[in-house]
């Protein structure tokens, strides 16, 4: 084959690529007019019987084309997601609509780079207007922010699939003047980076967020007596690196090539399959159609007697709700006193979570709701 040849192909390549991006533009403001006909008609936003039938379809006529159907599967459900979040982003803004202005100042942990960026942009790509960004070098300067009126949203990291919750803002939320209006998960492929032409045998220090330390613990256990120093952020791990001879940073490879970083090896993470829940906290809620997958977060401190704690969950199970976390974490100031984190798949507006929530008070000392939210924890369908 000439390079001519290859040339030409790669050309009907590129081609073909653009049609693509045409096609998919082209069905996403489709699927934002069937929106319109599902909030006239109070329709629920997803509709997972017509997704399997449309999935097995395209599977069944994908391999008349020679197209295996684990690669069919892969892209539709992608396209599925975007569909079914975009749509339900223009609900939330038909409903909510003081909350969307030209500009949102998002305040988060980090700068350029940083796991928290690249969330937000997840985050507010589904949501029009401008994104302000506004890096963080905390997480309580992120609910400062946002408490303040300096910023409209703030993002903020609550669990991970690897290393667990993450407690500190876990505490924060205990007295944190703000409310919880949404979510996001966001992929961390975690690398070790380095000025170019380091050799990982040459590095003796490495800087990062507990977390990542947390997450990739396996693999800096394996590097043997190498030092390793915590910083407030991944931006300023970053920073450290750059600025101190045979170090290194774990963080993506996008931040670290953001500050002139290469990846000296990637695949860190204890775990092949690595991701971060976000939480979008803001200073006042937002209401949530009851034509979407809800979530509501609530704290609550039971009674200091045997069975408070199981009397309190009995209340969801006989109002049929499903409780999806439950997380408990100390008392400042109040030695062996607990406050339990529950996030509960309901809507607030739906009488039988009220009904729920009014019986709560009676076993707990004190409920607090941080927020009702879009859940946007999609389960694929299965074909």
């Amino acid at each position: 084959m000439s390079i001519d040849t290859l040339n030409a192909l790669r050309h009907d390549i590129n081609e073909i690529d653009s049609d693509l991006l045409v096609l998919l533009a082209k069905r996403r403001r489709i699927s934002h007019s069937v929106v319109e006909y599902k909030i006239a008609n109070n329709k629920p936003i997803r509709d997972e019987a017509r997704e399997q039938a449309l999935l097995e379809k395209l599977i069944n006529y994908g391999k008349s084309l020679g197209l295996d159907a684990y690669y069919i599967n892969n892209v539709f459900q992608t396209i599925l997601e975007d569909s079914v979040l975009n749509q339900q982003a223009m609900l939330q803004k038909n409903l909510n609509p003081e909350a969307m202005s030209e500009t949102h100042r998002v305040a988060y942990l980090g700068g350029q780079g940083s796991y928290s960026q690249l969330a937000c942009h997840k985050y507010f790509s589904r949501r029009p207007g401008k994104v302000i960004e506004m890096g963080c070098s905390s997480f309580e300067q992120i609910t400062g922010k946002v408490e303040s009126g300096q910023a409209d949203f703030g993002l903020l990291p609550i669990e991970n699939t690897s290393s667990g919750s993450i407690n500190e803002v876990f505490d924060l939320l205990q007295h944190a003047q703000v409310s919880i209006v949404g979510e996001v998960t966001h992929s961390v492929e975690h690398c070790l980076l380095a000025m170019p032409g380091t050799e990982l045998s040459h590095i003796n220090k490495i800087f990062a967020h507990p977390q990542p330390f947390a997450q990739c613990s396996r693999f800096i256990q394996g590097l043997g007596d190498i030092q390793h120093e915590t910083c407030d952020s991944t931006f300023h791990a970053l920073q450290s690196a750059v600025e101190t001879s045979n170090s290194a940073a774990i963080g993506s490879a996008q931040a670290g090539k953001n500050v002139g970083l290469e990846v000296v090896k990637s695949g860190l993470a204890n775990q092949s399959e690595n991701h971060s829940r976000f939480i979008v906290v803001a200073r006042k809620p937002l209401q949530v159609s009851k034509q979407i997958p809800t979530k509501t977060s609530i704290i609550m401190a039971t009674k200091q007697q045997a069975g408070s704690l199981a009397d309190a969950l009995m209340i969801f199970k006989h109002h049929q709700i499903n409780l999806v976390k439950l997380e408990s974490r100390p008392v400042p100031g109040n030695p062996w006193e607990e406050v339990f984190y529950v996030d509960l798949e309901a809507n607030l507006d739906d009488l039988h979570v009220k009904q729920a929530l009014e019986e709560l008070k009676e076993h707990t000392q004190y409920t607090r709701v941080l927020g009702c939210y879009q859940s946007e924890s999609l389960q694929a369908v299965s074909v």
